[in-house]
């Protein structure tokens, strides 16, 4: 019997950590090719943050409820499902919603639990692993052999790409702000770490490359970055942006564009169709999923606070202390 109401947590204005509020709300209600997930765990995302903040304008028809990825059991089906079943441990990507006892996802982007996962770890897969395929690998046609530079490095996001890079076959520089985050990087399998507090990453990639640069930059920073990646970027190389930490906004010189004949690009997950996203779910079924069940990759769990102490996730996320997911446990293992 599933109860109709459940504890979500609330944005009840824009502002900091301390504007989230657990409360209590109804349960939603799975449309045609859609199921409901009891949500075991749910990972915690720069979106959410900057949603919070009132920075993020949400899709038309999204739930306010932040979080974009949860994991946990298939407990109701919508018309016309025939994919999974009641009971079904499931991990998913959604557009809003994720930070409540249940949740509704569409089918295309719902992918079954790899063996041997806790939920803890499975709901920091979709959006991570989502981004970074369809970035690095669908925009940014990384190939076996070319030189990465990933910012950024011991975050979800980071710590996701410097393994599938380097499981991949490409020689992985990543940026981190610490000792400690560096060595993170190094343990993940990126061949060079370059702190980006202590040394300017500019002048480490021409050293490192041999002034030759690098294929492809995956960069969530921005601001004062742009014009250094551009700078850092090899002949026919490809800047891949996912975010803008810094700014959107910055004076760049575009003569190194055309004569090295560089790619600019990026993209965001959330406002794309359910089609688009069940397409990036097929790949990542296809060529990851084997990677999780052969232990060749993981997913970095830095944190694991419940789900009352979202307003704690959300000040941990923001003072960039963490290494790797940060995730909010809904029901207790």
């Amino acid at each position: 019997m599933i109860a109709s109401q459940m504890k979500q947590v609330e944005i009840t204005r824009p502002g900091g950590p301390e504007v989230l509020k657990l409360v209590d709300g109804p349960l939603p209600e799975p449309k045609s090719d859609q199921v409901l997930i009891r949500v075991h765990a749910a990972g915690v995302n720069r979106p959410d943050v900057f949603q919070r903040q009132g920075k993020y304008n949400l899709p038309p028809d999204v739930s306010p409820i932040p979080g974009l990825e949860v994991a946990g059991e298939v407990v109701k089906l919508g018309t016309g499902v025939t994919a999974y079943s009641i009971g079904d441990p499931v991990c998913a990507l959604v557009a809003g919603g994720g930070y409540a006892e249940y949740c509704v996802a569409p089918v295309p982007q719902v992918l079954p639990i790899p063996t041997g996962l806790t939920f803890e770890e499975a709901c920091g897969i979709p959006e991570n692993y989502f981004t970074v395929w369809t970035n690095v690998f669908d925009r940014g046609h990384l190939q076996m052999g070319e030189t990465i530079l990933i910012h950024g490095g011991s975050s979800g996001i980071g710590t996701t790409a410097i393994q599938l890079c380097h499981l991949f076959g490409a020689r992985v520089i990543s940026t981190a702000g610490t000792s400690e985050k560096c060595a993170a990087c190094t343990s993940l399998g990126a061949d060079h770490v370059i702190n980006y507090k202590t040394h300017d990453f500019e002048s480490e990639i021409h050293a490192i490359t041999d002034k030759q640069g690098v294929n492809v930059i995956l960069d969530m920073v921005g601001g004062d970055y742009i014009q250094k990646n551009i700078n850092c970027l090899a002949l026919e190389g490809r800047l891949i942006q996912i975010a803008f930490l810094q700014s959107s906004v910055n004076r760049i010189d575009l003569m190194t564009v055309m004569t090295k004949r560089l790619t600019i690009t990026g993209s965001t997950l959330r406002p794309r169709t359910v089609e688009q996203k069940g397409d990036i779910a097929r790949s990542v079924l296809e060529k990851i999923w084997p990677l999780f069940y052969e232990k060749k990759i993981k997913v970095i769990v830095g944190a694991v606070l419940p789900l009352s102490k979202t307003s704690e996730a959300h000040a941990l996320m923001e003072s960039s202390r963490h290494i790797g997911k940060i995730v909010l446990q809904v029901i207790p293992t």
